[in-house]
């Protein structure tokens, strides 16, 4: 131990610390909290690998999978796991969390663990989360380590239109996924929270690939001009059809379903862009959320849209998606169907899984149901409001 605090030593390091020599610097400073070997480990884009970030004085380590190591436990729980390699040494398992979003687990072999040891260790797990996520805007270091393949050019623009997949308070969770992460063209989605209102949309741009990546990122720009002026929901998916209709010839179009939930009254409203409505899945059961006028897609309509609306109750679970979801077609034909989703949503809510890791594992279900080939793009996001597990996300 030195007479700096380690803590206060990172954040000073930070300052002028070039993002390739994060981890080397993570691994000197948390020698000196106590921990002899430190290794920090980035999820893939799938949230199926952990990948070992390189530096000098970091030991080499392989991949991990995210299902079936203890690493991987780590990040599926958001729980520090531990090991014992003798009597006096233990390797610990922290998750890497930005806010509430996994980003990955660090490991550090620790002699003498006490529970104070812990607390700084797990503090100084915090810090580092932090600092991937700030210096992941000055490289292409984190993203290349991520990537077990080589992303598409329309999947490269959406995960750079993409906000953080996962948002928690004390009254709303939001998650959200997409497949196939690696080659996602049209799909999308995009989310708010501004004082006692929560924004949410989500998107299916026509078409694959280039082409439907470009109409998405006008679309989501167009989005959240139109919500950053405090727009209602009528002119803010007025504006995104004026946008799509005036830049995108061919009659080019996208659906979409965009919301609007008041954290205080529960009161979800919405608009609906000749997508499919949301689901609201309530102790077990999933209900209609009453009737609601379909409008054409953005890109078609001849007037504003009408405003859906429904009064949720504590708890309740909201899924919003795109048809690639639904519409998964097993080899023999079967739809994935959406109460097969609901199903699966609410037997993963019983079982304790978070919202989180709810979408990992139904993403990986539909792909399973398709024989690991969508026909089509496939996103969703979750919301979860007041259901009192809020703070399960956290670490």
């Amino acid at each position: 131990m030195t007479d700096v605090d380690p803590l206060q030593a990172l954040l000073d390091d930070i300052h002028l610390l070039a993002p390739d020599q994060l981890s080397a610097v993570a691994a000197r400073r948390a020698r000196e909290l106590g921990a002899a070997e430190t290794v920090i480990y980035l999820t893939d884009y799938e949230q199926l690998l952990l990948q070992p970030l390189r530096g000098e004085g970091v030991p080499v380590r392989q991949e991990l999978t995210v299902d079936g190591t203890i690493g991987g436990r780590a990040f599926r729980r958001v729980e520090v796991q531990s090991t014992r390699v003798n009597p006096r040494v233990r390797r610990l398992w922290i998750p890497l969390v930005d806010g509430v979003q996994r980003i990955g687990v660090v490991e550090m072999l620790v002699s003498d663990l006490t529970s104070e040891l812990e607390g700084r260790l797990r503090a100084f797990a915090g810090l580092l989360a932090e600092l991937l996520v700030v210096n992941d805007q000055y490289t292409d270091i984190f993203a290349q380590l991520r990537r077990r393949k080589t992303l598409s050019l329309a999947a490269e623009i959406q995960w750079d239109l993409l906000p953080p997949l996962t948002f928690a308070s004390d009254r709303v969770v939001i998650a959200g996924a997409l497949e196939p992460a690696y080659d996602i063209g049209g799909d999308t989605f995009d989310y708010a929270i501004n004082g006692p209102t929560v924004d949410l949309m989500v998107l299916d741009a026509v078409g694959h690939g280039l082409p439907s990546a470009l109409l998405a990122s006008a679309a989501v720009g167009a989005y959240r001009h139109a919500r950053r002026n405090a727009w209602d929901l009528p002119d803010v998916a007025a504006t995104m059809d004026s946008v799509i209709a005036g830049q995108f010839s061919d009659s080019r179009f996208a659906t979409a379903a965009i919301a609007r939930l008041h954290l205080d009254t529960g009161q979800l409203r919405w608009v609906n862009a000749g997508h499919p409505a949301p689901l609201i899945v309530r102790n077990g059961a999933l209900l209609d959320p009453g009737p609601c006028k379909p409008h054409p897609p953005l890109g078609l309509q001849i007037r504003k849209p009408d405003v859906c609306e429904t009064q949720l109750h504590p708890g309740d679970r909201v899924v919003l998606y795109t048809d690639g979801i639904v519409e998964a077609r097993s080899p023999e034909g079967e739809f994935f169907g959406e109460e097969r989703l609901a199903d699966f949503i609410d037997r993963a809510a019983a079982d304790g899984d978070p919202a989180p890791e709810t979408l990992r594992r139904l993403m990986r279900r539909v792909l399973d149901h398709q024989a690991d080939h969508l026909q089509d793009d496939a996103s969703i996001v979750l919301l979860e409001w007041r259901t009192g597990n809020e703070r399960q996300l956290k670490p």
